[in-house]
């Protein structure tokens, strides 16, 4: 067939066909559908003897030990302490940087006398701080606290000050014309102004924190995601390893969704 002009390329032959049918899928079926595909693949090269069950377990058997551990209690044992250290970190994150990050945007001495130390240290990656963790404040909850509080704090303290100094001058201006208190311009101005990118930083910050706690307790800990995963790699259970890591990925995946409802919430202007 000739090319005539006004012809719609894009919706021609069979993309065209595959677009027009992915467009008629609901919404909730085609957000499952490469979730189950992964899922049949799995079984099917397990079926197919692809994968060897001390390397790869089957779908059947990572539900079964998921099944387990659910009745036994441990599973949620072991989330509910992963997530009390998360949220206990990011909270000491949270209000450090939002009160450092307030201090270098409005005061150009902080930010000169504070950037040489945190321009260095924020590249470390907060795993890296795990055995001087260890010798500094032992194999206890402090040292897991000190590593997700380094993942989340500066994602956070960067998006404050990026977002403080993205307000328009003029408010500022105004501030001072009228003689609005330094207290008063912080809770009124600044933060609100700077609630989007603040918005932004939490979700990273809080992302961050959640893969720092695993880290932390696959080192050093008796409970946690983190400590399952280490404990399914030490016992040759492949199945545990498994498990692990979804529960690592969805409970990552809720917390993420739960910013962006808080996020949606707060900014109604967004």
């Amino acid at each position: 067939m000739a090319y005539e002009p006004g012809m719609d390329l894009a919706g021609g032959g069979r993309a065209g066909r595959l677009r027009g049918l992915s467009g008629k899928l609901p919404a909730w079926l085609l957000y499952f559908t490469l979730p189950i595909i992964l899922l049949l693949v799995w079984k099917g090269a397990d079926m197919l003897g692809y994968i060897k069950p001390y390397t790869m377990p089957s779908p059947e058997k990572v539900a079964a030990t998921a099944i387990e551990l659910v009745r036994n209690g441990k599973l949620v044992k072991h989330i509910v302490a992963s997530m009390e250290r998360v949220l206990e970190g990011f909270f000491i994150a949270l209000v450090s940087a939002l009160a450092l990050g307030v201090g270098i945007g409005l005061s150009k001495r902080v930010d000169i006398f504070t950037t040489l130390v945190l321009q260095i240290l924020r590249p470390i990656p907060p795993i890296a701080w795990i055995p001087m963790a260890i010798l500094w404040l032992g194999i206890g909850e402090t040292s897991k606290v000190f590593i997700i509080f380094l993942g989340a704090f500066f994602p956070i303290l960067v998006n404050v000050v990026d977002g403080i100094s993205g307000i328009d001058a003029k408010y500022f201006e105004l501030a001072s014309v009228y003689e609005i208190p330094r207290k008063k311009l912080i809770l009124r101005v600044i933060l609100p102004g700077a609630t989007p990118s603040i918005m932004t930083g939490v979700r990273v910050g809080l992302g961050n924190a959640w893969v720092c706690v695993v880290a932390a307790e696959m080192i050093a800990a008796v409970s946690g995601v983190g400590y399952m995963l280490s404990d399914g790699r030490s016992l040759s259970r492949p199945d545990i390893v498994i498990l692990g890591m979804l529960v690592v990925g969805f409970v990552g995946k809720v917390m993420d969704d739960l910013v962006k409802w808080v996020r949606a919430k707060v900014l109604v202007w967004a």
